[in-house]
């Protein structure tokens, strides 16, 4: 039962900071860096999108992504556990796909079959 536990530690530190990062991506789609001439003017619309309320609910989960890998550092070695950072990778490009319409090629594809075949691997070696 605690090895679960251990794992969903993981797991809920990645799939919090892929949600920040999906609704990051969701409200600033919105905009474009390219109407703004300055690199002032650029700074002051990405500043002020830390007011957007959906901004600040990313920020927390990124924020809560952050506390809960420390609790999960506390449980297994760090050469095991960082691996599993990069089903972050797989999830947004599948998420992007989802919900924003990016494109999934036959590269994206193999390198997701790499990363999942990479982490079994590493994950046998605990």
């Amino acid at each position: 039962m605690q090895f679960i536990l251990n794992h969903f530690y993981l797991l809920l530190s990645i799939f919090l900071g892929v949600g920040s990062q999906l609704i990051i991506k969701w409200k600033m789609s919105a905009f474009s860096f390219e109407d703004y001439e300055t690199w002032q003017e650029k700074f002051a619309l990405a500043f002020s999108m830390l007011l957007n309320p959906h901004i600040i609910i990313a920020l927390v989960l990124t924020l809560l992504a952050g506390v809960i890998w420390m609790i999960a550092m506390t449980k297994f070695e760090i050469s095991y556990a960082y691996p599993f950072t990069f089903l972050a990778l797989v999830l947004v490009t599948i998420f992007s796909f989802i919900f924003f319409g990016e494109s999934i090629n036959i590269y994206k594809l193999i390198g997701i079959v790499f990363i999942i075949f990479g982490i079994i691997v590493i994950s046998k070696g605990m």
